[in-house]
């Protein structure tokens, strides 16, 4: 009897299926696991091959090879579509893994969105199972074709205009010109995009959500402004009047722009004269989303900077505060500071001015050797260091104090004076101050006990840091990149 089994072939098939499977699955075990411990994605096929595969495949190899069950029966029939199912799904999932489980974040196995890869497999698992049924059972599905392919038409056509937006979704979520997160400007919306999907995409635009359809998108032109990320310009234009020098007033707009809080550091503001008193303001920034609020401080900043400059802004340039009424009640409110007489009021107003600084404007910069004593008359500053690329608030000063005591001594200035409200100082020539203190010794103490002051205070300010004068970092305006002006 064991030699008619070996002759008839089925006992081999029973000792391969004894022997070989316990094997390679014991074999499989260990590979899957190794890979686990790798997170290889090759582990998903691999377990569906050890759990699913392997031991339907075995039992089919069982009943139609070792039994010789023949091939109408039943359960023969139901072993072989469940085998037969098995595989269709292990090659597809190996299929997935080969073309898109390492796929490079840029290429195009990575930018096809997921429902593309769904509705694939999908139709391979529909046209798998179909000829499965036509090749097991003997089912006729030439029929079934006919109907999907007549049925699809006829919805097609019926919903052209719906699959049409889901169409245009999903090639636009295939090509990605833009994400989540960047700005677009579609012509009559700007914003940030803040979701997308098959139908449409929602659009923040500061004052509300905009939902545009994807047909409208994929039909039409749009800017993605977050495109190249990195570098983002924000652009205005102004005007002074032609008596102004083109390329004085060229120098004030690339000061002020230079030292706006959103300005990328690593660029430089470009201006350009466009004649008839217009200029052209470009400042890089690092996103559109800081690209109104640097020009609404640029704006704000300029209208005080022109004002201090005498340049008309805008054809005017005509400033409240230099009224010459101003101007004395300034001195008469500063006058113990300085320890002013009545025979030097004259010489004060004749050769002083009142000025204005912006909130947040830089009122004198470090390592800089002042011309000049400013006395704030209203609003307050504040005094700090800069350091390791950063600023550190060390001090403030109130009206009746002085800005710029290193003018006396013809020292660069370590400390940044920035206005902390609107700021209304009387800015004071270094002639007129040495010519009060030549009479008022006393004004000299005095200046350098504030002076000795600030320096101390900034010294206590970076010693609770851990850091030291040695690693200020003294920012020369001299040593600062040339502006780029055209």
């Amino acid at each position: 009897m064991i030699d008619e089994a070996f002759r008839d072939g089925w006992g081999w098939w029973v000792i391969a299926i004894a022997v070989g499977v316990p094997v390679l699955l014991v074999v499989l075990t260990e590979l899957i696991n190794g890979l686990r411990r790798r997170n290889s994605p090759v582990a998903g096929p691999l377990r569906l091959l050890r759990n699913g595969v392997i031991p339907i495949g075995a039992l089919f190899a069982l009943l139609a090879f070792a039994i010789q069950s023949p091939a109408e029966q039943v359960w023969t029939r139901v072993v072989a579509t469940v085998f037969g199912f098995l595989v269709i799904l292990l090659v597809l999932s190996s299929f997935n893994v080969a073309l898109f489980a390492n796929a490079a974040p840029d290429s195009w196995r990575k930018r096809i969105p997921s429902i593309f890869i769904e509705i694939a497999r999908l139709v391979l698992v529909a046209l798998g199972l179909a000829l499965l049924f036509s090749w097991v059972w003997g089912a006729d599905v030439g029929g079934l074709f006919t109907a999907l392919g007549v049925g699809s038409i006829v919805i097609g056509l019926a919903l052209q205009n719906a699959v049409g937006g889901v169409i245009s979704g999903l090639l636009l979520l295939f090509e990605q010109p833009f994400k989540i997160g960047d700005w677009l400007d579609t012509g009559g919306v700007k914003g940030r995009v803040v979701e997308v999907n098959w139908r449409a995409v929602h659009i923040q635009t500061g004052n509300s959500i905009q939902i545009v359809p994807n047909s409208t998108l994929s039909g039409a032109s749009f800017t993605n402004m977050s495109a190249p990320s990195g570098t983002y310009s924000a652009t205005t234009t102004v005007t002074f009047t032609t008596d102004d020098p083109p390329h004085e007033v060229m120098a004030l707009l690339a000061e002020v722009a230079e030292v706006l809080p959103m300005r990328l550091q690593e660029e430089r503001a470009e201006v350009d004269y466009l004649g008839k008193g217009a200029y052209e303001v470009t400042i890089p920034v690092t996103a559109p989303a800081d690209a109104q609020r640097a020009l609404s401080l640029f704006l704000s900043w300029l209208w005080y900077a022109s004002r201090r400059r005498g340049f008309a802004l805008d054809g005017d340039s005509t400033d409240p505060i230099a009224e010459p009424a101003r101007l004395a009640e300034a001195i008469t409110l500063v006058a113990p500071t300085l320890h002013l007489r009545d025979e030097d009021r004259e010489e004060v107003l004749a050769t002083s001015r009142l000025e204005r600084y912006g909130i947040g404007e830089t009122v004198l910069r470090s390592g800089i050797v002042p011309d000049r004593v400013m006395i704030i008359v209203s609003g307050r500053a504040t005094l700090a260091l800069e350091a390791d690329g950063g600023r550190i608030d060390f001090g403030s000063a109130e009206p009746g104090d002085l800005i710029g005591h290193t003018a006396l001594t013809r020292e660069r200035t370590q400390a940044l004076t920035v206005a902390s409200d609107i700021l209304t100082v009387l800015s004071v020539p270094l002639d007129t101050v040495d010519m009060l203190i030549r009479t008022r010794p006393r004004l000299a103490v005095e200046i350098g006990e504030a002076l000795e002051l600030k320096r101390k205070l900034a010294d206590d300010a970076l010693a609770a840091l851990g850091l030291s004068r040695a690693t200020v970092s003294d920012r020369r305006f001299s040593d600062r990149k040339p502006k780029r002006l055209r």
